[in-house]
């Protein structure tokens, strides 16, 4: 079912989240036991991350660097068909430009097609380690909006090879991101929504925002979002802070705010604990108010842990 149906046929806020497929050389049941404590708040869907390849240099006998391509997090498409053979419910994969050819992307089209996956999050991606910018790979997509405009158009039955007959349309449900405190490479907030509308118009069906840790960011952003035509579901996305460290971690990472008042308690903590509670309960407060305001969905992301998130559920759902 696609997300957007999950949404529509709800009586209530629903329950999502998003996990990271294990490091390569281990096994998905460390995606099981992550995902099988949240179980009981009946999540519609759970998101997949994709992990774009890493360039890392090894010095050889001769002295000179040997450039080496390698996928630290491989089998997103996999742990999407085993997500929905395990627990019968519908998985996301994300989908990057990123690494891929647009007949790269074509293939894993095909792929999540035949697998009855019916959702997409489609996304640009992060620049490689090495660059300063994003390079997109040759025969690639530039922005995540040239991949929305590829997986509408299977969606129409147009594929690359045009010569093709008797073409199939698939019918895939897509998302895109979006980031109420604005995409660290936008000049301005107002250009960036500007952005995420040509991903609307374009074909995009619901949106995920970043994290974000004040509330009234994310409703100033949805206001925007409408008042420049953007209709679709937004999906606020949440992260509790769970170390001291994600004071300049997340803020470096992610360009989002940390409100004052969260980063002082955190400063207060003993130890990381103790920072783990307050993470929870600023993230539960930010759920209710978000649940009483009428978001159709609280999206959380584990980062592959699940028993801060867990707490969180069982006090807001």
């Amino acid at each position: 079912m696609k997300v957007t149906e999950h949404i529509s046929n709800a009586k209530e806020t629903l329950f999502s989240f998003e996990i990271l497929p294990p490091l390569k050389g281990q096994t998905i049941q460390t995606i099981f036991e992550n995902i099988d404590p949240l179980m009981e708040f009946k999540p519609p869907f759970i998101d997949v991350t994709y992990h774009r390849e890493e360039v890392v240099y090894k010095r050889m006998p001769n002295g000179y660097l040997e450039e080496k391509t390698i996928r630290k997090r491989p089998g997103t498409v996999g742990i999407c068909a085993a997500i929905m053979n395990r627990y019968k419910i519908d998985a996301v994969p994300h989908l990057l430009c990123g690494g891929f050819t647009k007949e790269d992307t074509e293939n894993v089209l095909i792929d999540l097609d035949f697998l009855g996956i019916d959702n997409i999050l489609a996304l640009r991606g992060d620049s490689m380690k090495n660059e300063t910018y994003f390079v997109p790979e040759v025969n690639g997509n530039n922005y995540a909006l040239d991949l929305v405009e590829q997986i509408v158009n299977l969606n129409q039955g147009k594929y690359l090879d045009e010569e093709l007959q008797n073409q199939t349309a698939t019918n895939f449900c897509i998302g895109v991101a979006g980031y109420p405190e604005k995409h660290f490479e936008a000049p301005s907030l107002n250009t960036d929504i500007q952005q995420l509308k040509a991903k609307v118009d374009a074909g995009a069906d619901y949106i995920v925002t970043q994290l974000f840790f004040d509330n009234n960011k994310y409703f100033e952003f949805v206001e925007k979002c409408k008042q420049s035509g953007i209709n679709v579901p937004i999906i606020p996305g949440l992260k509790p802070l769970a170390g001291k460290k994600q004071l300049s971690l997340l803020p470096h990472r992610f360009h989002v705010d940390i409100p004052d008042d969260l980063v002082a308690a955190v400063i207060h903590c003993k130890d990381n604990e103790a920072v783990k509670q307050v993470g929870i309960e600023w993230c539960v407060q930010q759920s209710k108010e978000l649940i009483a305001s009428g978001v159709p969905c609280l999206h959380y992301y584990s980062m592959g842990k699940s028993e801060n998130i867990r707490a969180i559920a069982a006090q807001v759902f």
